[in-house]
Formats: structure tokens, C-alpha cells, sequence
């Protein structure tokens, strides 16, 4: 899926600094997630429940 489709939002854990700045974008069968220093490098792409688990061990 090309990464201009898709709707990109910033972590809220992302500081204004510009530094280590990650972007998820969401749909019914995936979550990507790539940097946002580097839209057009590689995104990671997981299902929901495997992005879900991940987050709920913050």
C-alpha cells in the first residue's frame, strides 16, 4: 500500500524536537508505523491485535 494512501498520525509520546518522532496509520486489517524523519523509508506493518499488545506493555 503506498504511504501517500494512508492517513499518518504522530505518537503523542513524539516531542516537538523533532528527534525520535514515530507515526502509526491505522486501518480495519493493519496498523504501519514508520518515522516520521523518514516518510518514504520502510514501515512496519502489524495487525491490530499484535499493535495492541504492544502498547498495552507501556
Amino acid at each position: 500500500m503506498s504511504g501517500t494512501a494512508l492517513q499518518w498520525f504522530k505518537s503523542s509520546y513524539s516531542g516537538d524536537e523533532g528527534g525520535d518522532c514515530v507515526e502509526i496509520a491505522t486501518q480495519p486489517t493493519a496498523v504501519h508505523v514508520r518515522d516520521s524523519k523518514t516518510p518514504s523509508g520502510p514501515q512496519l506493518t502489524v495487525a491490530p491485535d499484535a499493535w495492541a499488545a504492544f502498547i498495552a506493555q507501556r
